[in-house]
Parts: C-alpha cells; sequence; structure tokens
C-alpha cells in the first residue's frame, strides 16, 4: 500500500467526518453527559473508515490506527484527570453548608421541654411516644422502664435527649 497514494485519494468529505469524529470525541471527555459525543464520534469515525477504505486490510489498517489514536485521547486525559486539572463543568464548587441554609437533619429544638412516654425500655436508647409521634432517643446512661413519664432535655442534630419525669 502505497502510503502517499492512499492520503491523495482521501475525499474532503472523509476528511471533514474524521475531524467531526474526533472532535465529538474529544468533547465528551470534558463535557459529562449520557454519552452522546462519544457514541456519535465513533459512529463518524466508523463511517468514515467505511467511505475511505478501498479493501478490507486498508479498513483494518484505519481501524488500528483509529484505535491508537482513541487509546492516546485516553491516556492523555487520564493524565490530566490524575493531576487534578479539571474542567470547571467536572468540578463541584458550592458547598451544601448550614451558612447556606443546608441542613442533613431536621431542625428538631423545637422539642425541647416537651414529655412523652417511653415506648420501649430505654436503655439508654430507646424509643419515645409524644402526641402520637414515635421519636428515637436516648437517656443520659439511666435505664428507664417502658411506660415511664419521660421529658426532653436536650436536642442535638438528630439525638433527642430524655430524663425520667
Amino acid at each position: 500500500m502505497n502510503v502517499a497514494a492512499f492520503f491523495a485519494d482521501i475525499s474532503v468529505v472523509s476528511i471533514v467526518i474524521f475531524v467531526i469524529g474526533v472532535a465529538m470525541l474529544v468533547a465528551e471527555v470534558f463535557q459529562p453527559g449520557f454519552g452522546f459525543f462519544g457514541v456519535g464520534g465513533i459512529i463518524c469515525l466508523l463511517v468514515d473508515i467505511i467511505i475511505t477504505a478501498d479493501t478490507l486490510a486498508e479498513g483494518l489498517i484505519m481501524a488500528a490506527v483509529l484505535f491508537v489514536l482513541v487509546a492516546l485521547l485516553l491516556i492523555v486525559s487520564a493524565a490530566m484527570f490524575s493531576k487534578g486539572r479539571l474542567p470547571k463543568k467536572l468540578v463541584l464548587t458550592e458547598s451544601t453548608d448550614t451558612q447556606s441554609g443546608f441542613s442533613g437533619v431536621e431542625d428538631m429544638q423545637y422539642l425541647l421541654g416537651k414529655e412523652g412516654k417511653a415506648v420501649t425500655d430505654l436503655r439508654p436508647a430507646g424509643m419515645m411516644d409524644m402526641d402520637g409521634v414515635r421519636l428515637d432517643v436516648v437517656s443520659r446512661g439511666d435505664y428507664i422502664r417502658a411506660g415511664s413519664a419521660v421529658e426532653v432535655v436536650e436536642v442535638e442534630s438528630n439525638r433527642i435527649v430524655v430524663r425520667s419525669k
């Protein structure tokens, strides 16, 4: 196979399809998505091989070269990612902290001072009933029998501390 003759026979359409395919593969690396650009790029490159190759041997050689190019693209991308050079779209810049108004647990401070009844024995953890609502609670190390009256004395995040009434 004469390389100069091969490149002389390549049409403009084939070059355009190749460039579009490679551009779509590069876009897939830097634009998170559902694989649209990656699949589209591979399809463009396969169509380019089918259009350009005159024989099966040429097609296989082109496919091998294409495989090497895609592998190099992945290696370069992996090296870039491992060194922390990530595109801004791939890096989370916002945080979900309490200063921004986000909370991982419900604020239960309104329970302070409320009374209820221990549904289970508290050893020290158990459950209490407060106006028909069951809550997971703990005592301060004391054993409290089921059915005893309890009062909420401390609320920290989702931890509710009670004492015997």
